[in-house]
């Protein structure tokens, strides 16, 4: 497994899409900030089938200190980030190819949609 870092998300993006790097490093920002932005003014943010970020509140805990085992720390209560991946994503690192998550994604969907009434062909 590798880190990937901004600068290469932007170019394998800026790459399979034939798209200028510098236009793609300016969305990918924004899309950043604004997530970030967000995220501050405690927004919960659903991207379905990706996942779901949002804004948690950690409560007070008591901790120790390795040092000095002894002596307990109160550790503040503090607000955190939590995600929660989504469907399609879940598939797929659990181990399956990205064509076995598309064919059960599409078969799922495809159930869905038939026992709320709609045909898929």
């Amino acid at each position: 497994m590798a880190t990937v870092t901004k600068k290469k998300l932007i170019n394998d993006i800026a790459q399979k899409n034939n798209i200028n790097p510098a236009d793609v490093r300016t969305v990918v920002q924004a899309f950043l900030d604004n997530i970030t932005e967000c995220l501050a003014e405690g927004d919960r943010l659903e991207f379905r089938d990706f996942g779901v970020f949002e804004v948690v509140l950690r409560k007070q805990k008591i901790g120790r200190n390795p040092k000095n085992a002894s002596v307990p720390i109160i550790i503040p209560a503090r607000n955190s980030v939590k995600f929660t991946s989504g469907k399609k994503m879940r598939i797929l690192i659990e181990g399956s190819t990205k064509s076995d998550v598309m064919d059960k994604y599409a078969t799922d969907t495809s159930k869905k949609l038939e026992e709320v009434g709609v045909k898929t062909w």
